[in-house]
């Protein structure tokens, strides 16, 4: 287990070996090649926690659209994470079909931050985005009082792998900015002549807010 640490935008995400619904997995080995959203709750058998998870799954094929997958996590026992997603499966009709850490000895969550003392021992909402080469690329926490949108979420890992692929950075509320709408910004000039040859080659702003249609 590595030395506990703050974990930061660009950093490797931590190899280590979890226990899930669904068998012992070594992360970030197990998501090779794809991007992960590794996401914590507070506990089992919550009403918030289930809106979550039943959100999650209702949302997971958008996230295999984009070669993405989901893991939860939480200090609860294996044990009650099959009793739970069981319930949600038999109560309310929505069978989670992507796996659960069950971090009852608390190292993962310790280890990744997740655990607000002034809240208890309970992790809190966290949300983490972790690219194809296990690089944590987007880092989100939510106190235990509110629900997390799994739409914004969604738009996070469709606007990383749009900049990745396009060197580009998008606008806010994209893709519907009320500014440029879905249109995407070109990285700043980095040097007079570029500046100057920019509002020729892009629908400009000004020289340095530059933006095209993808």
């Amino acid at each position: 287990m590595e030395e506990k640490k703050m974990y930061l935008l660009g950093d490797k995400f931590p190899e280590i070996e979890v226990k899930t619904t669904m068998g012992i997995k070594k992360l970030p080995d197990a998501f090779e090649g794809k991007w992960f959203v590794l996401f914590s709750h507070p506990g089992d058998f919550t009403p918030v926690c289930t809106t979550e998870f039943v959100s999650f799954q209702k949302k997971y094929p958008q996230f295999r659209e984009l070669n993405c997958e989901l893991i939860g996590l939480s200090v609860d026992q294996v044990f009650a994470h099959i009793k739970w997603v069981k319930w949600i499966e038999e109560n309310i009709k929505e069978k989670i079909e992507y796996p659960v850490i069950a971090d009852d000895l608390g190292h993962v969550s310790t280890m990744l931050g997740l655990i607000h003392k002034a809240k208890g021992p309970n992790t809190v909402r966290a949300v983490y985005i972790i690219d194809p080469k296990g690089i944590i690329r987007a880092i989100l926490f939510y106190p235990q009082e509110l629900g997390r949108n799994m739409d914004e979420i969604i738009r996070m890992v469709k606007g990383l792998q749009t900049a990745d692929k396009n060197h580009v950075a998008m606008p806010a509320n994209w893709p519907n900015n009320e500014l440029i709408k879905d249109e995407v910004i070109i990285p700043p000039a980095g040097d007079v002549k570029t500046a100057e040859e920019r509002p020729k080659q892009f629908d400009c702003y000004d020289w340095w807010f530059c933006h095209k249609k993808l």
